[in-house]
């Protein structure tokens, strides 16, 4: 069947609509509005992190879903937003000073355009070998670790970057997004970092209203706003920007643009990859879960249509894309898997691209509130990491599992975002990179020099005898 002639059904209270079925297209349009406010949130905030052009994000995510859809062939219903793996990447670009740096967004895009490219090719290898391949290659203590890393590197950015900006508001916005994320039931659960973003914001105007003191000038200035159309397409990059333009309070020169490709910027944004591949392996096999369909065939297509996606979106200035939990979310809680609705998500969502003055609203967020999101987003990802490890039963008393990994953390958490190990004169590895690399190669090292009776007693830490589980089934986790 065509994926554009969905079987109309009428289910009974509770059952299920499958992907190749659809409501009437009212109710399909309603659904395709609650996926865009589910996926809204972290597809604007990502971007704004990043320093690249909300507006473009949003416009390539509904163009990256449609391509997603078409590679899938309509059998795994998912939505592409901004991801959140590359951050670290973005932020070591901005920071890098080696030779040639410190790079601006045509230097972060054509990094993340290199690892999309990579991350179709692993969908290929997947697609034809399996997805054993990955799992050898990557298993669960490795991927908890690259993921742990980072998450918790840009802890720096964090507390040094944008909480300077306005402290108190960041501890009232952190605070706010902790009892929203744990007191809020259901979808509104989900979205709590986008609800931070707004009381945060309401929060920062009524303070400028009210005179509140503590910061120099106004927490938000809507002067770009008003300057900004309410139909067109977002303008192009400004010549010669260097450094996350967000920090710099120039965000709004940030548009469309080609990528600017170095070697020393893709590998810094290429650990991102790993964290991709595994996401997307944990989405479709929760999608799988939830629609009763083996849709292990189709699991290196959506990692290769994952990383099609990202090529697409970064080839034009765009932010990296990913599959979404929380639109997958929205399905266990609808159990509607209509990729109907989802066609109709990427429309409003390319729809919503050319509203520039709503992309300048969301860039205007002030700092403070910037930094309250980010200490609790950031500690997130870095403890997926952990969960990983958790939900695989990682055994730490195995020294394999324990030294490369505990290597990896140190070098790539203690060197942040601003610090390089050089490796010749005119090329240095960040902290992500690093950390990556020492998990990755000391991980497979340690196992070929490992004694085949080795049962973890060597270092003393942990359970001793615990289950090691190193090529478990892939994991599932959330990047935003």
């Amino acid at each position: 069947m065509s994926q554009f002639k969905w079987e109309k059904v009428d289910p009974a209270p509770g059952e299920a609509v499958a992907p190749h079925q659809r409501l009437g297209w009212g109710k399909t349009a309603g659904l395709g509005a609650q996926h865009v406010v589910a996926m809204f949130g972290a597809t604007f905030v990502f971007p704004v992190i990043m320093g690249l052009n909300p507006n473009l994000a949003i416009l390539m995510s509904g163009i990256a879903t449609i391509c997603f859809l078409l590679i899938v062939k309509g059998k795994v219903p998912s939505y592409l937003g901004t991801s959140a793996s590359f951050v670290g990447g973005a932020t070591a670009i901005y920071t890098y000073a080696g030779e040639g740096g410190p790079g601006g967004p045509e230097d972060v895009t054509g990094a993340i355009l290199v690892s999309g490219v990579v991350l179709a090719i692993v969908g290929v290898i997947v697609h034809y070998l399996g997805a054993d391949i990955v799992n050898k290659i990557l298993p669960p203590v490795v991927t908890g670790g690259v993921v742990m890393v980072i998450g918790f590197n840009l802890a720096g950015v964090a507390t040094s970057v944008y909480m300077p900006a306005d402290r108190w508001m960041a501890i009232i916005t952190m605070t706010a997004v902790i009892l929203m994320a744990v007191g809020l039931r259901g979808f509104l659960g989900r979205i709590a970092i986008f609800l931070g973003l707004i009381f945060g914001y309401l929060l920062s105007w009524l303070f400028d209203a009210l005179s509140v003191g503590g910061v120099a000038g106004d927490r938000v200035n809507w002067d770009n706003v008003d300057k900004a159309s309410w139909l067109g397409f977002p303008r192009h990059t400004v010549e010669g920007l260097v450094g996350n333009q967000n920090e710099l309070g120039n965000l709004d020169a940030v548009g469309w643009h080609m990528p600017s490709f170095s070697i020393t910027f893709a590998l810094l944004a290429l650990p991102a990859v790993i964290a991709l591949v595994a996401e997307n392996m944990g989405h479709v096999k929760a999608v799988s879960g939830m629609t009763g369909v083996d849709l292990d065939p189709m699991m290196g297509r959506a990692i290769a249509a994952d990383g099609v996606g990202t090529v697409l979106a970064s080839s034009v200035g765009g932010s990296p894309t990913t599959t979404y939990a929380e639109n997958i979310g929205v399905m266990a809680a609808t159990r509607v898997y209509s990729t109907a609705a989802y066609y109709v998500a990427a429309l409003v969502a390319i729809l919503l691209g050319f509203v520039p003055k709503f992309g300048a609203i969301v860039a205007a967020t002030p700092g403070g509130v910037l930094a309250g999101i980010t200490i609790v987003l950031y500690g997130m990802i870095g403890l997926l990491g952990a969960k990983i490890w958790i939900e695989n039963r990682v055994n730490f008393a195995n020294p394999v599992n324990l030294v490369p990994v505990a290597a990896g953390l140190i070098l790539g958490i203690g060197l942040g975002t601003t610090g390089f190990f050089e490796v010749t004169d005119n090329f240095s590895l960040g902290g992500i990179a690093l950390g990556t690399i020492v998990i990755i190669v000391g991980y497979h090292l340690a196992r070929m020099v490992a004694p085949a009776d080795l049962d973890g007693t060597m270092i003393a830490v942990g359970t001793p005898g615990a289950h090691t589980e190193d090529h478990a089934q892939p994991h599932r986790h959330k990047e935003e």
